[in-house]
């Protein structure tokens, strides 16, 4: 009996925002854009108001990737939304590094109201990378 190994079918988190980002991902699903079954969105505000330690949970519960679909320079909250959501990028991947989680398994993408296939061509791509990174057994530095 000939025994394959069982496809790595990473788990992602994708971190949307409600005003600009996630109709992008609805509008995506409309569209028929596939896209991995296996990225699960949740919704917030604004992509400044994600805590690094979230995303840090997010790992720690099994997540092999996180990404944000960020407001970028369209946010509705603040002119400083770009800056921000960059400060805790920058700060997660400092927590990632003391917990010796490799950096790359942290995305994030401008993603307007209209980039639904961006968005679709950011998550396969993402896809592939952790899928790559898992098989070879390399998801931490």
């Amino acid at each position: 009996m000939i025994t394959s190994e069982p496809e790595v079918k990473p788990r992602i988190l994708v971190f949307s925002t409600e005003k600009i980002s996630d109709p992008a991902i609805d509008l995506a699903g409309l569209l028929k854009l596939h896209y991995p079954a296996s990225a699960y969105t949740i919704a917030v505000p604004c992509s400044s108001c994600i805590k690094p330690q979230w995303i840090m949970h997010a790992f720690q519960k099994g997540f092999d990737g996180v990404f944000i679909a960020a407001d970028g320079t369209d946010c509705p909250y603040s002119d400083s939304c770009t800056k921000w959501t960059g400060n805790i990028v920058t700060r997660t991947h400092q927590l990632m590094k003391e917990k010796s989680i490799n950096a790359s398994r942290l995305k994030m993408a401008a993603i307007c109201s209209v980039c639904s296939e961006a968005f679709v061509k950011h998550i396969r791509s993402f896809y592939a990378h952790l899928s790559e990174e898992k098989a070879k057994g390399s998801h931490d530095e």
